[in-house]
């Protein structure tokens, strides 16, 4: 059997890290598997569908690189499938006409709470109902719903999450499957859907588990194969409480915005609610597909930590080669009017390595673009507190230990060893630890107190620009 799975969000908004995170567990379990991954727009809220939510939740799945086997479907266009689906329990007896008025639904629900009966209606209201009487009142026009009638006993399956699941059917009410206007409800409109896209497997989010029963009595009413179900578990904020705005940004769209790599989110999202074993934590999409199982999903619920997707996101970067990132970081270097495409082109493999350089430091792209100012920048933007911190502590030592290094530096050898010779050596010629020379000179020639390595600095600023910076330093200093 082919592994069909399907990915069908809800064009009310935009991807959020649930959903992406359901998602790549889709599509992981798909590629895995040699499977099918569908993609399938659920647009039925017509209220609150728009066009540009289903952009942006395509475009957040390709930026994922989430790519779809076949759709995207739209679920709107099985509308008359739905309604032949409801007629077809409906002319089997599994179904019954409900001509309830939204007053009496509203009646029978305060007087259900006022018993401590949850249920909205008493079940099989129908039966009350004289032979022939509802398809007379529908025949005139009366307007009415369509509800599934619930059987006797219990639903069971085997999840491939939470293993043997049972629900009493006693606890489900007669649910409305196609609403009075003729349009399908959630639960007929999935499991129409289910089959018509033959989708063996549907993997989806703990909050979706009271919808599964009643999904499996509608396949099973309507003689159809019921898919395997497989919950996994919520995601949480750092308080504990389900995920939400108030914990950052929810929204895929943000983090791509905010110059995070997408393999980075996508090695974070695969670690919530799963896990490889052995405390693999760094792992690209081809490690992630080889290694994905359903078995290894966990029951427990995950938390969305913030600064453990930072630390991926610097892993991530770490890893990537210098052309991969090259094209975003100099759309970043142009935006900030830093450097042009040909200017960087005429020194394309400067520009690479010092890519190399700063790769290590970053967690999100503003961040390597920042990193790569001070190369770039005609003049330098010194940081207060770096300066109050190196230089304004002792403004005179400091004075003199910039103007004795840029008279040794002019006649160094420009060579990483050379460079760090020299410095050492000053600071062991004037009893000093090397720190105490090293950041007054980054100072100096970046304008703040971190960077990479100073002695590969100043290999990428070159002489001139390493000897200029210190001669406005040094008239700075003076001048205070």
């Amino acid at each position: 059997m082919t592994i069909r799975v399907r990915f069908a969000p809800s064009p009310t908004g935009y991807l959020h890290v649930g959903g992406a995170r359901t998602a790549l567990f889709n599509w992981l379990f798909a590629r895995r598997h040699g499977g099918v991954f569908v993609l399938r727009v659920e647009d039925t809220d017509r209220d609150r569908s728009k066009p540009e939510h289903t952009e942006a939740i395509l475009s957040a799945l390709s930026w994922l690189g989430l790519d779809w086997d076949e759709g995207p479907f739209f679920q709107s266009d099985g509308a008359e499938r739905h309604r032949a689906d409801a007629r077809a329990l409906l002319k089997a007896g599994r179904a019954y006409r409900d001509f309830t008025t939204a007053e009496e639904l509203a009646r029978a629900r305060e007087a259900g709470k006022a018993d401590g009966d949850e249920r909205r209606l008493p079940r099989r209201r129908a039966e009350a109902l004289p032979d022939g009487e509802a398809e007379e009142r529908a025949e005139s026009g009366e307007a009415h719903a369509i509800r599934f009638l619930v059987p006797e006993g219990e639903t069971v399956w085997q999840d491939m999450v939470h293993e043997e699941m049972r629900f009493q059917n006693s606890a489900i009410d007669d649910l409305v499957i196609l609403r009075s206007d003729g349009s399908a409800t959630y639960n007929l409109a999935v499991a129409s859907d289910d089959t018509e896209q033959r989708i063996s497997h549907v993997v989806r989010g703990d909050d979706h588990l009271s919808n599964t029963p009643k999904q499996i009595l509608l396949y099973e009413a309507l003689g159809r194969p019921v898919p395997t179900f497989g919950h996994v578990p919520m995601i949480l904020g750092s308080d504990g409480k389900r995920l939400s705005k108030r914990h950052g940004a929810t929204a895929v769209g943000e983090y791509e915005r905010q110059g995070l790599l997408s393999q980075a989110m996508v090695n974070f999202l695969a670690l919530l609610g799963w896990s490889p074993g052995d405390d693999l934590e760094v792992m690209t999409v081809a490690d992630l597909t080889a290694l994905f199982s359903m078995e290894r999903v966990l029951k427990k619920s995950s938390v969305f930590d913030l600064k453990k997707l930072d630390w991926l996101s610097g892993q991530h970067f770490n890893a990537s080669a210098a052309e991969a990132l090259e094209p975003a970081l100099t759309r970043g270097l142009e935006a900030a009017g830093l450097a042009t495409r040909a200017e960087l082109e005429e020194r394309s493999e400067w520009y690479l390595r010092l890519i190399d350089l700063l790769k290590t430091r970053a967690r999100r792209l503003p961040d390597l673009v920042d990193l790569a100012r001070p190369f770039f920048a005609d003049e330098l933007e010194f940081d207060a507190a770096s300066v109050a911190k190196h230089w304004m502590k002792s403004p005179t030592d400091v004075l003199e230990q910039l103007t004795t290094l840029r008279s040794r530096l002019e006649v160094a050898t420009w060579e990483l060893d050379s460079l760090e010779k020299v410095i050492r050596g000053y600071a062991e010629e004037i009893a000093v630890g090397a720190g105490r020379v090293i950041h007054p000179l980054r100072v100096a020639v970046t304008g703040r107190e971190a960077s990479p390595g100073i002695f590969e600095v100043l290999v990428f600023l070159g002489r001139v620009t390493v000897l200029a910076r210190l001669d406005d330093a040094i008239l700075r200093l003076a001048s205070r």
